[in-house]
């Protein structure tokens, strides 16, 4: 049974269509709100996907914001996609420590401070086990991953200390809590990230500098695009008959929009969440309290008739 509905993801102009709605990419049109008012932040791999619905959800709530990722064509057909003058880009690659110090600079400079920070930049690797993947592909996938935002932070936070504190947003994966079949350096990194959040968190809670992790399931961003398409060939099959594979026991059965895991880093960068430190944050659905085994055989007898729902 397909229960996607005819989910399906497309780029167009920075633009996020899901069944048939059209995920918010612009804030222009959008009543400015005070929870951010006069908050600068940064926003690694700010140019698409989870990072541009971060930063546009800062910049809907009154912040300015500065974007980063490595291609500078993606970072200003992005920018566009802000009010005039709330925004600006920083090309680079995190996982270079001279690019990680620039980009806190060209935040700070545009803003004159530096209130938040969301380490959202990373990437993975191709499905292989520890003895088949590529030592290049894992350190690659740890620089970015995890060395990446430890770079940005240990740039970042000094200059939140100096304004009095601030708040910096890790996005790490239900990946860093759950296994996943053929990840060994993605899931490593993000697990890696939670405990580097944490840590950081112990160091500078006295500083007021507040630094929590946010876990995503299954999002519809470029990054879940591919996966859907390298299954559904190797299934052959749709990617309607994949996305219904993998949300099946996802207690909300589905994936979650860009904007959901912006709303989650919304509370955590405003003054709501002014007592919520080192917290690990899922947003994934409620994939991470099924018990696989338990599951699996409802599923048998519901699929026998044995029991219904």
């Amino acid at each position: 049974m397909n229960r996607s509905g005819g989910q399906e993801t497309c780029v167009r102009q920075g633009l996020w269509k899901v069944a048939g709605k059209t995920e918010r990419q612009s804030t222009s049109d959008k009543e400015v709100s005070v929870r951010l008012t006069g908050k600068i932040a940064l926003v690694t791999g700010g140019g698409t996907g989870i990072g541009l619905a971060i930063a546009q959800g800062f910049a809907a709530e009154g912040a300015k914001v500065c974007i980063t990722g490595r291609r500078q064509d993606v970072l200003d057909e992005a920018l566009r996609s802000f009010p005039p003058g709330t925004a600006t880009a920083c090309s680079g690659n995190v996982s270079h420590d001279d690019d990680a110090e620039r980009m806190v600079d060209v935040a700070t400079t545009f803003g004159g401070r530096l209130d938040i920070l969301v380490n959202n930049a990373g990437i993975s690797h191709q499905p292989a086990t520890v003895v088949d993947l590529d030592s290049a592909a894992w350190r690659e996938t740890i620089e970015v991953n995890l060395t990446g935002p430890f770079l940005i932070m240990k740039s970042a936070i000094p200059r939140m200390i100096q304004g009095g504190g601030g708040s910096v947003i890790n996005i790490a994966s239900l990946g860093g809590v759950r296994c996943m079949p053929e990840k060994p350096a993605y899931t490593a990194s993000k697990a890696g990230l939670i405990m580097l959040t944490q840590q950081a968190a112990l160091d500078f809670g006295p500083h007021n500098v507040r630094i929590n992790v946010v876990c995503p399931g299954g999002v519809w961003t470029p990054m879940i695009d591919t996966f859907l398409h390298r299954y559904s060939e190797a299934l052959q099959t749709d990617e309607a008959t994949v996305t219904d594979l993998v949300t099946y026991d996802v207690p909300l059965r589905r994936m979650a929009q860009p904007s959901e895991i912006s709303g989650t880093c919304v509370y955590l960068a405003s003054d709501d969440a002014a007592f919520t430190t080192g917290a690990v944050i899922m947003v994934d659905g409620g994939a991470s309290v099924v018990d696989v085994g338990r599951v699996a055989l409802r599923r048998a007898q519901r699929d026998k008739g044995l029991i219904k729902g």
